[in-house]
């Protein structure tokens, strides 16, 4: 696939499984996506704003508490605002769930990772994750 024609941006941690699916079903789509370490890179606020936005998601719906200090800063606490919670993933990059998968067709975090085919134009078919269980992946 031409990453100019139908460009695919993947934030991804290379230490997560479902992140490692998603990116190995991208590529087994046939697409070289752009690899985002968000880990390692933060999140602007723009960025993170404009990708929930595009989501028509609340910071809280892609907030990670499993692995990350998220019970510890309050923000599982119920009177928590979404302005707080996006705040402390600024800070804190591990908050924000992953992977986070953009094309022209839409954003999604895909999880579980087979969610990523709703975004791209070109079926993948069956597809063996890395744990053994096969999907079948239709358009």
């Amino acid at each position: 696939m031409n990453a100019e024609t139908f460009p695919v941006t993947l934030f991804h941690n290379p230490a997560c499984g479902t992140s490692r699916n998603a990116l190995a079903m991208v590529r087994a789509a046939g697409y070289a996506p752009d690899i985002v370490l968000y880990l390692e890179t933060g999140w602007r606020r723009d960025q993170l704003a404009k990708l929930l936005d595009r989501m028509g998601a609340a910071p809280s719906q892609i907030l990670r508490t499993k692995g990350t200090p998220a019970e510890a800063m309050g923000l599982l606490a119920p009177n928590v605002t979404e302005a707080a919670i996006f705040e402390a993933m600024l800070v804190e990059p591990i908050l924000v769930n992953r992977p986070i998968v953009v094309t022209p067709l839409g954003v999604i975090l895909a999880r579980p990772s087979e969610a990523v085919q709703t975004v791209l134009d070109c079926p993948i078919g069956i597809f063996t994750k890395e744990d053994g269980e096969v999907v079948e992946i239709r358009p």
